[in-house]
């Protein structure tokens, strides 16, 4: 029998002289084991729970839910800092309660603030900062006053002006959520329920965010900003769709799309025109987008798909598209960078939630989009989110991956093994060869 190339190799260099894979571009890593310090890693993180809109109580009287408070961030914020180091994770979504922080239009309350940046800083922890969270300071009033995107360009410089550590900003939170929920649905803030009222707010939101974006990158060019924004869909189950529901999922959209200079379709643009927003101003929207790296982000949740009944009644349909599907629509459109801000379910049903989540991620990347980062949010459980924060309830919302108590429930061991088995992936493959940069970020151009 004649000589095999393979006998050569072993007898010349030993069964075990060969490594495979080391000379092919990694020495045989498979990207597992828990994140490390290295920034090009895949971004796992979680969040704190920071909503703060105001609302009617029952009394008559307006409130401000304060989500910090009543899930007892206040009372146990160093160990739930303490819990995201043990959990493995170095990447924390967290908003400053930005309504008692900004007092005036330079007036600032920093205490709590420095305690918690302190220490999130000494942990290394990785902060990605939310600095509008749903609700605006008293003195501002609501997201119908104009002269909210100076007041908060005020705000964004004087946190990067005092943190000038940190990179990652997101600087107003869902705006489509916080418009809709503040001025068409009536629930928070201004509690509107009116097209003119969601377009100005909207627009008020979005130029808040170009300002801060702006104020920010002044300070920190390297900025990192992830816009978290709701990826949702209407599916209509009608033989002749509706022009009610067609407008809807397009203005799903007019939030990046006034955010990254995309041009609304027409009817989306008369929409506009017919309440409130002028020429100019849609002018000053579509000039280009902000400065700095822009993420997408894109928060899921199974109630961000609906089917709409042949009787008008509206149904939550999880997981129809999925995260993956609605995503890709949104990458298609913006061709940003994603990442997956937001996510959770029940505690009976989190753990499987998470592991379908991570898939549809990963067959993302698989598919050639850059996905950057995932997220389960929150860290503990909520309260009264299965009203949309519409009441005062005190309903526990076993969401997080620890109880009020901080005791862990079934989806942090998952999200614990999941970060075992993927924590040290880059955020592309083979991103070794690139630099890792803090040069200020350049004009875009497409190709």
């Amino acid at each position: 029998m004649a000589k095999q190339f393979l006998d050569i190799v072993k007898k010349k260099l030993g069964e075990s002289d060969y490594s495979g894979d080391e000379h092919g571009g990694a020495s045989g890593t498979d990207g597992s084991g828990l994140p490390d310090s290295y920034p090009g890693n895949f971004l796992f993180a979680t969040g704190i729970e920071c909503s703060y809109p105001t609302i009617v109580a029952a009394n008559g009287r307006r409130i401000r839910r304060d989500e910090l408070e009543e899930c007892g961030h206040y009372k146990h914020w160093k160990r739930d800092l303490e819990l995201v180091r043990e959990l493995g994770l170095r990447v924390l979504r967290y908003g400053l309660p930005y309504f008692s922080v900004q007092q005036g239009a330079d007036k600032y309350d920093w205490e709590f603030a420095d305690e918690v940046m302190n220490e999130m800083k000494r942990l290394d922890i990785t902060p990605i900062l939310d600095l509008c969270h749903f609700g605006v300071p008293d003195f501002i009033g609501d997201f119908q006053n104009p002269e909210f995107p100076v007041l908060f360009a005020r705000y964004a410089e004087a946190v990067v002006r005092r943190y000038p550590w940190v990179r990652y900003y997101t600087p107003v939170n869902e705006i489509f959520v916080t418009a809709r929920f503040s001025a068409k649905d009536g629930v928070w803030n201004e509690r509107l329920k009116t097209d003119k009222g969601f377009v100005t707010a909207i627009k008020h939101c979005v130029a808040a965010s170009i300002l801060g974006n702006h104020a920010i990158a002044r300070h920190r060019p390297d900025c990192v900003i992830v816009q978290s924004e709701s990826a949702e869909y209407i599916h209509e189950a009608k033989a002749s769709p509706s022009d009610e529901i067609k407008l809807q999922n397009k203005l799903r959209f007019l939030s990046l799309d006034l955010l990254y200079a995309h041009p609304p379709d027409a009817d989306v643009y008369i929409y506009m025109m017919d309440n409130g927003l002028t020429r100019e101003e849609y002018n000053w929207f579509m000039k280009g987008e902000p400065p700095g790296y822009q993420i997408m982000g894109n928060d899921y949740y199974g109630r961000n798909e609906h089917i709409v009944l042949p009787d008008g009644t509206r149904i939550e349909a999880q997981d129809v598209f999925g995260w993956y599907q609605i995503t890709r629509e949104y990458y298609e459109r913006y061709k940003k960078p994603v990442m997956h801000t937001e996510t959770n379910v029940l505690a009976e049903d989190a753990p499987t939630w998470l592991w379908k989540q991570w898939v549809n991620v990963l067959r993302m990347r698989r598919d050639g989009v850059p996905v950057l980062g995932f997220t389960w949010y929150s860290l503990t459980d909520q309260i009264d989110w299965n009203i949309g924060l519409a009441r005062k309830e005190g309903s526990v919302n076993p969401c997080g991956l620890y109880d009020l108590n901080r005791q862990p429930r079934p989806v942090a061991t998952a999200y614990r093994q999941l970060i075992e088995e993927f924590g040290q992936i880059t955020i592309v493959p083979h991103g070794e060869i690139f630099e890792v940069t803090t040069r200020p970020a350049r004009l875009k151009v497409e190709v």
